[in-house]
């Protein structure tokens, strides 16, 4: 099975690729594809919270930071670890991913970049959610704890 593992470059994303691996069976997903997308023309940039240092580069650095980054998790698990940066819409890419790599499934993070909870389910992982073509694991910002 390939499962295709989408960062925003968000601390929740990273949280969703290791996710799956707490709870998967290596011998059974044959290939991993870490899939950012960076909108063209954007007015805000791709995230960089999983950066080590800050980068001073484009939108394009950050995204292939973040994909290197959440590849990492998975060195020496076993499947077979593909890096790719798409660009446009980030909902759509990762559906077009999914289709194009056939995969048996699509995990996102919910929470990574948005404002609210319902603002962060509400876009990209609801979307992906409603259109893959597979099913897909959302993984949910752990609750806050209460003072």
């Amino acid at each position: 099975m390939h499962v295709i593992v989408a960062t925003d470059g968000s601390r929740q994303s990273l949280a969703a690729a290791r996710q799956l691996k707490a709870f998967a069976d290596p011998a059974k997903i044959t290939d991993v594809s870490v899939v950012a997308v960076v909108r063209p023309l954007a007015s805000v940039a791709f995230a960089d919270d999983l950066a080590e240092g800050k980068l001073d580069g484009s939108f394009r650095d950050a995204a292939r930071s973040a994909v290197d980054t959440i590849a990492a998790v998975y060195d020496g698990w076993g499947p077979k670890v593909h890096k790719r940066i798409r660009s446009g819409s980030a909902a759509n890419e990762i559906i077009k991913a999914a289709k194009q790599y056939d995969a048996g499934l699509v995990v996102v993070a919910a929470g990574g970049r948005g404002l609210s909870d319902s603002v962060l389910v509400g876009s990209t992982a609801q979307r992906v959610q409603h259109y893959a073509p597979c099913p897909v694991l959302v993984v949910r910002p752990a609750p806050r704890s209460k003072k």
